[in-house]
């Protein structure tokens, strides 16, 4: 009997084993049609914004694959496989945007591709999840009664948890407004654009820096003339120790008031400084004023010289200097990446976007809300609508 007993355990885990391999060979799950195809191709960067929490800002592309059209419903974003935020219908409709248009919708046309720009704010002292996935619910038309609405799950992205660039500020003062910032601006975080094969986004953390007089007012006197405005002729800072990478001094200040029409991408950025700040880093500044340029190609220039001066040139509508950083040195073939400003006050916010437009048309006071004291940051990206000071 005593020799039987190891038999029987043999035998046992030889059976166990059997099934095991038979489990193992076992005929794979059937192929399921996923006619909602998902992918990011630039995963996100964790960044600290002035309102002290991390945020996440990329885009998720969706394809209708499908002869009918497919209305999204709802889609969960996930950290790790805890679900981070969900977008309803109402949220979808103002961020999926079809390719080649500016124009959001939540519906996806049959065999159509369409891009949904994703804002993650975490909460408070969160730090970033490693991995982010799609949880998207849509109904298809084209599918069988009964089996229209579907799930699909898919891009799977790591997040880049890469260092940010800590910047010192673009501009010294007082009262500079943060418009079109990060991170839901339609005029930059949205502004995909095919160039050399590929779709970028060079734009998704840019600023415009504009200036409130004491009056509260954007400009005060002519629209149309230059020095009316309070930003004009501000001294342009370098925002590191770093290396001219590109200089453009050609175009001609625009009158405000209205876009200029025609205008070549070349032109685009108008009296235009590239520098490069390390490897993949670039900060680009744009819109100065003609033969105010101080630095050339080459040159190497430290944190807080004066590069140039604040204008109107290139595609502008009034004086103001658009500043962003990307990781390669073209204004338009790179991707936008988010930077640090390590010391900066805030001390009053706009009511928004529309607001702000009204003013900076009208010429009228720019209602604030006022903080006081002001909120001092450190070592943040400066959010939309804000009212900066710099030190």
């Amino acid at each position: 009997m005593q020799r039987s007993i190891p038999s029987f355990f043999r035998a046992l885990a030889l059976t166990i084993l059997s099934v095991a391999i038979s489990s193992a060979h076992a005929a794979p799950a059937p192929p399921e049609m996923t006619p909602l195809l998902l992918a990011v191709s630039d995963a996100p960067i964790p960044f600290h914004g002035s309102d002290g929490r991390i945020h996440l800002v990329y885009e998720l592309q969706m394809t209708n694959f499908s002869s009918g059209d497919a209305a999204v419903q709802k889609v969960e974003i996930l950290g790790d496989g805890t679900v981070l935020q969900t977008l309803d219908t109402a949220a979808i409709s103002t961020r999926l945007q079809p390719a080649g248009e500016r124009q959001s919708t939540s519906t996806l046309t049959k065999g159509s591709l369409a891009t949904l720009f994703l804002h993650v704010v975490l909460p408070p002292n969160a730090s970033a999840p490693k991995e982010l996935s799609h949880r998207v619910t849509a109904n298809f038309s084209a599918a069988p009664p009964g089996h229209q609405q579907i799930t699909a799950t898919g891009g799977k992205t790591v997040v880049d948890n890469r260092a940010v660039a800590k910047i010192g500020p673009p501009l010294r003062g007082d009262r500079y407004i943060s418009a079109d910032s990060c991170c839901d601006a339609v005029r930059h975080t949205r502004a995909a654009m095919p160039v050399d094969g590929r779709v970028w986004i060079a734009q998704r953390y840019a600023v415009d820096w504009e200036e409130l007089d004491e009056s509260g007012r954007i400009y005060s006197g002519p629209r149309e003339k230059l020095e009316s405005y309070a930003i004009f002729g501000k001294p342009v800072l370098a925002v590191a120790d770093a290396v001219v990478d590109s200089v453009i001094t050609d175009p001609e200040e625009q009158t405000p008031g209205k876009y200029p029409t025609n205008i070549s991408l070349a032109a685009a950025d108008g009296n235009c400084v590239i520098l490069k700040l390390g490897e993949h880093q670039y900060a680009l500044y744009a819109h100065m004023q003609p033969g105010s340029i101080l630095v050339h190609e080459g040159e190497k220039v430290k944190r807080g010289q004066t590069i140039g001066l604040v204008g109107n040139t290139g595609n502008s509508v009034a004086p103001h200097l658009h500043f962003q950083m990307n990781d390669g040195p073209s204004s338009l073939a790179a991707n936008g990446l988010p930077y640090e400003i390590d010391r900066f006050a805030i001390t009053g916010e706009t009511p928004g976007t529309e607001a702000f437009d009204k003013a900076e048309s009208e010429g009228t006071v720019l209602p604030i809300k006022s903080l006081s004291p002001a909120r001092q940051v450190e070592n943040a990206l400066p959010l939309d609508q804000l009212i900066i000071s710099f030190k």
